[in-house]
């Protein structure tokens, strides 16, 4: 048991954070991060979300290591060596900060790919966005203070949205747009 998972009503404010730290981000990386770019729920106007915000930082190897995250650690975020995804490098908040996820990503990999197409079709698509926050809702509501559990009931929604993503993504020729930051 842990943090209740509690959804919040989308806040305006998101973006603004973001910003502010997309800027400290990119001061710090420089030319390291080809992209950085806000995704999950709390980059999606209107879309209720857990309060994190998630940011995801496109580079074009994973070595060296230190390229990002001695960069990354000065500014106080703490590097998790224990994630299972190989896919990317994680890093946090530093302690008493607010809740960030740091998900550094390889340029062009499909795990890089796959959060800006959510993010992209969920803000193309207001009414998929708002079916996503119902069910994200129904899901705390049952497993608010187990969040495997929680994560788990929720991917099923991911899925379809990012099956109905691909289906528009192909429709439409999507592209990543520019970096956010």
């Amino acid at each position: 048991m842990g943090d209740r998972i509690e959804i919040a009503g989308y806040d305006p404010a998101w973006p603004r954070e973001f910003a502010a730290l997309g800027r400290t981000l990119r001061e710090a990386l420089g030319d390291v991060a080809v992209r950085i770019d806000h995704i999950g729920s709390t980059s999606v106007p209107g879309l209720a979300a857990k309060p994190v915000l998630d940011v995801q930082i496109s580079v074009r190897s994973f070595e060296p290591l230190e390229a990002f995250k001695a960069p990354l650690e000065a500014l106080g975020l703490v590097h998790r060596a224990d994630n299972p995804e190989l896919t990317k490098r994680y890093f946090r908040e530093a302690p008493g900060s607010r809740r960030t996820h740091v998900h550094v990503r390889e340029l062009g990999s499909f795990s890089q790919q796959l959060p800006l197409l959510f993010r992209d079709y969920l803000r193309a698509h207001p009414a998929a966005a708002d079916e996503f926050a119902s069910a994200k809702r129904r899901c705390a509501a049952e497993f608010g203070d187990e969040r495997q559990k929680y994560v788990a009931a929720k991917e099923p929604y991911v899925w379809e949205i990012l099956r109905q993503a691909d289906t528009w993504a192909q429709s439409v020729g999507w592209r990543p747009g520019p970096s956010d930051a």
